[in-house]
């Protein structure tokens, strides 16, 4: 008998599928790389749209890491439950969301949160909502380092909009926040020298702002998991993976420096034979994130010889060479090419150790609004 794979459960019988599968051992490994990574779990803000799971975020707590990031006030409110120091909402927000910010606050008062501003007009709403409450709300600006999705180029216009927010009496100015998204470049040296040219001008910025303010130093978030690795090299900033909790087929594919062990899998069954070299399994659009083609939405881990041809929202259509040893029932386990939107599919995660389902996790922040 072959020895028995890491994914493998002792007893697949007792899950119905589709499934998510999260190794908690493997969970736990990911999170010390991070911190070796970093150099020190002060230096992290790790971002949570990938997991959604107060029960991961409570493992980062007691590895040391106390402030994180997330999009969503959903996923801010998951992070105040779960107890965390510091919470940034790394999103630009209009009126409705600012107010629901504003409730998030008054009733987790012992927790420092901030959001973030690219325009004046965005932070005049943040200014007058807390002046009617007396309180002052803290921003960082987001810069835009060439991704083009939101922020403001580094430069004069940075600065100016630095001056104006210097002006609004309950506005907070704390840093700059950088998403580079777009640097990913399979090569590391290449992405290192991308993010150093753009990174030349949000230094200089930094450093006017320094010389025209009474301020001692200018906070710096940079990067998701793409970059990881590169701003991890500056010690002056702050870095803010989140992908990297649970992996990816993607950027395992992509980011060969980066030492992540693959912590969350899906499990699928076979449901159909319709003809000759192809098999259904139960992995529609519904399970599995479905924005990249079809060749890369999922990679299985105990099956070769095989073809993605086609989905729907319950059914994934596969042609394989060994159609005759393959058996409607029989499991199968893949890994995502990515893990963040697969996540957000699915309610609450089964979590297992040493081949067992141990726990279920609720993945809650994948809902637009827990309470707030």
């Amino acid at each position: 008998m072959s020895e028995k794979e890491w994914y493998e459960l002792n007893d697949p019988d007792e899950i119905d599928s589709p499934a998510l599968l999260i190794y908690k051992d493997r969970v736990a490994s990911n999170i010390k790389t991070m911190i070796k990574i970093a150099g020190d779990a002060k230096r992290l803000m790790p971002h949570v749209k990938t997991n959604k799971m107060a029960e991961i975020v409570k493992m980062q707590l007691e590895a040391g890491i106390f402030q994180f990031k997330c999009a969503t006030i959903a996923e801010a409110e998951m992070l105040a439950d779960a107890g965390v120091k510091s919470v940034l909402v790394a999103y630009q927000l209009n009126f409705s969301k600012a107010k629901r910010f504003l409730s998030l606050i008054e009733k987790y008062s012992q927790i420092e949160f901030a959001s973030l501003v690219d325009n004046i007009d965005s932070a005049k709403i943040l200014n007058d909502l807390f002046a009617k409450e007396k309180m002052t709300a803290n921003v960082f600006i987001d810069v835009d380092a060439g991704m083009h999705r939101t922020g403001i180029e580094p430069g004069e216009k940075l600065f100016n909009l630095f001056l104006e927010l210097q002006k609004l009496p309950n506005i907070h100015f704390q840093g700059l926040h950088i998403y580079d998204g777009h640097i990913r470049d399979e090569d590391f040296q290449l992405r290192r020298q991308k993010v150093k040219e753009a990174f030349e001008k949000v230094n200089a910025v930094k450093q006017k702002i320094l010389g025209n303010s009474n301020l001692q130093d200018v906070k710096i978030i940079a990067g998701g998991t793409p970059t990881f690795t590169v701003h991890a090299l500056n010690k002056e900033e702050y870095c803010s993976p989140g992908t990297c909790l649970l992996w990816d087929y993607g950027y395992d594919a992509l980011l060969q420096e980066q030492p992540f062990e693959f912590a969350a899998v899906l499990l699928t069954r076979i449901i159909s034979k319709p003809a000759p070299g192809l098999i259904t399994t139960d992995l529609g659009h519904k399970s599995v994130a479905a924005e990249n083609p079809i060749s890369k939405r999922i990679f299985f881990l105990n099956l070769e010889g095989y073809e993605v041809k086609s989905q729907s929202e319950e059914h994934l259509i596969v042609e394989v060479k060994d159609w005759n040893h393959i058996h409607v029932g029989d499991v199968l386990y893949g890994i995502p090419y990515h893990i963040c939107l697969t996540v957000a599919l699915y309610d609450e995660a089964n979590i297992i150790e040493n081949g067992n389902l141990v726990d279920k996790w609720n993945a809650i922040a994948r809902k637009k609004k827990i309470t707030i």
